[in-house]
């Protein structure tokens, strides 16, 4: 049963996700509210995938990608990054640092169902 990690700082956006993730078979959602929360959470459970915003607070989304391809223990989680239509910077920003893919904001749930069940083993 894959563990998706969800890591966005609005609480709008975070249960739109989780609540698009739901529909895909026998996972599981866990929520954190920023960078050092998603490490937390890393931390204390398996995680098979995680999808993380870039802009939040105490630590953004660029960050954490960096801090998990840098750890030999998380190094191959793929990574999702949700992004706000048209950065293409951070787009390019996250791809160079180890994100597998990215997820243009306002998000389109069949679009995250596919991209997610690409990543999760079969």
């Amino acid at each position: 049963m894959p563990n998706i990690l969800v890591v966005e700082d609005s609480p709008t956006m975070r249960q739109l996700i989780s609540f698009a993730i739901k529909r895909v078979p026998n996972s599981r959602v866990v929520e954190a509210t920023d960078g050092v929360d998603a490490l937390k959470k890393l931390a204390s459970e398996k995680i098979d995938l995680i999808l993380a915003d870039i802009n939040m607070p105490v630590m953004d989304g660029l960050k954490l990608v960096s801090l998990v391809r840098g750890n030999p223990t998380y190094k191959d989680i793929p990574i999702i990054i949700v992004t706000t239509e048209g950065a293409e910077e951070d787009r390019k920003r996250a791809l160079a640092i180890g994100a597998n893919a990215y997820l243009p904001k306002p998000i389109q749930t069949q679009e995250l169902i596919k991209l997610v069940n690409g990543f999760l083993p079969s």
